[in-house]
């Protein structure tokens, strides 16, 4: 064997992508990859069957090519071939060996090029089965037959894969945002080769599957497929969503979160879609992250739950498949929950300035049971409330009572438990008595 050039050189050398090989005595059409830049390789050729092919080199400058080959060693120990015949500007070449490079020396410029000898790696698919060794989240397909990989070298002498671009189809589920609900999708994935046993992520519905190819046959006319038994779903996979019920009152605190939670009671829609194999479904609380404790249970899609305590809460959901085996569990919303407190204002101004401290109102958070009374001197309530996100517009009978004092008693429990007992007074500010608005002034 000659070595004519390292595998750098081969490499600095220009590539004309122009010129091509030709073949005859091929009973089927030559098929012709691009190969990568990085290879080296200007095309790779597959060839159905290369006994009795010859392969053919059309200078374009009329000059006397040399033939070069070489094997999985790289360019570096290409040896020169001398079964090649001259026609004017056209060589050929007869002793066609498949499954080796071949570099054609034209000139000053040197062109590279592979040959596969498809005979050798004929698909043959022979069946497709489902593994025992299966499992919730994988499907091993046990495949019989021969799809191998059809391999090839670089001008440097490295394996690279030519891809038998073979189909594997099956179908699945996917959540779809938008309608959010799990719809059919039609899988098609692609493999290089086939080895034994191939694995995919369980599907989520009934399927079958199904391994055609490869795309050498397909350009041929001769496409192979092989069907698997029938494959019932056990895996199960869910959606979920937390969505908190917003409250916009002006006299609550704001407790700064960074998710879910803030000033109880907080009220939280929680909504799961499952698939179809998910028998039990099953929303979970507890109060360490682990839920090696579970506080509370909702066997249910959707739960609206209401945060009365004070503390970090965990919410998932599960579900499982009818034999128990297969589990999901959803990501965790973690729901914070603050502590309280009330604040009360000694003094308002109704009837002074509409909007502007017209209104008595508490400042509170993560207050979750409320009672206030207000009395004027003479021991007469004047006002009753029990939401702390009411308050007092200063009027009796639907009439503004007079300015001067006036008395609130509070009974409260906070989320983290406290009881509030409050009481104090209420200035109402002096304020005009030509007073025009609703209600009129009583003594």
């Amino acid at each position: 064997m000659k070595r004519i050039l390292t595998s750098a050189t081969l490499l600095a050398f220009y590539i004309n992508a122009f010129p091509q090989m030709d073949f005859s005595g091929n009973t089927l059409a030559v098929i012709t990859r691009q190969a990568p830049v990085s290879t080296g390789l200007e095309s790779i050729y597959v060839v159905s069957d290369v006994t009795g092919v010859s392969a053919s080199y059309h200078s374009p400058d009329g000059n006397r090519v040399k033939w070069y080959r070489f094997s999985n060693l790289g360019g570096g120990y290409a040896e020169e071939l001398h079964d090649v015949t001259y026609n004017g500007n056209v060589s050929t070449l007869h002793s066609l060996q498949g499954d080796m490079g071949y570099i054609i020396e034209d000139g000053n410029t040197r062109h590279c090029y592979w040959v596969v000898n498809y005979a050798a790696h004929r698909l043959n698919l022979g069946s497709l089965s489902i593994s025992p060794e299966s499992d919730c989240s994988t499907i091993i397909l046990d495949f019989t037959g021969n799809a191998d990989a059809i391999n090839y070298y670089s001008v440097n002498g490295q394996k690279q894969e030519l891809s038998r671009g073979m189909k594997l189809g099956y179908s699945t589920l996917k959540y779809d945002e938008e309608a959010a609900i799990y719809v059919f999708d039609d899988v098609a994935d692609e493999l290089s080769h086939v080895a034994g046993t191939i694995r995919v992520a369980a599907p989520l519905c009934n399927t079958d599957f199904s391994l055609s190819g490869d795309i050498f046959l397909d350009a041929w006319g001769e496409s192979r497929s092989v069907v698997s038994p029938f494959y019932e779903s056990k895996a199960v996979e869910a959606s979920t969503s937390a969505q908190q019920v917003s409250r916009d009152n002006d006299n609550e605190q704001k407790v700064e979160t960074n998710g879910l939670g803030g000033s109880a009671p907080v009220e939280i829609d929680f909504h799961a879609v499952a698939t179809d194999a998910a028998i039990f479904k099953e929303w979970q609380i507890a109060t360490d992250s682990e839920f090696d404790f579970i506080d509370y249970r909702a066997n249910e899609l959707d739960m609206n739950y209401v945060f009365n305590n004070e503390g970090v809460f965990y919410v998932r959901f599960m579900a499982s498949n009818s034999a128990g085996d297969c589990d999901f569990y959803s990501p965790v919303y973690e729901v914070s929950i603050g502590d309280s407190d009330i604040i009360c204002p000694n003094a308002f101004s109704p009837g002074s300035s509409e909007g502007i401290n017209d209104i008595w109102k508490v400042s509170y958070k993560s207050i979750i049971d409320f009672e206030c009374h207000i009395f004027n001197r003479w021991g007469i309530q004047v006002a009753h409330f029990s939401d702390p996100s009411q308050g007092w517009d200063g009027k009796h009978n639907g009439k503004l009572v007079p300015a001067g004092v006036y008395f609130y008693v509070i009974k409260a429990r906070g989320a983290d438990g406290k009881e509030y007992n409050l009481r104090g007074d209420i200035n109402i500010i002096n304020y005009k008595r030509n007073y025009s608005g609703s209600g009129n002034l009583t003594e």
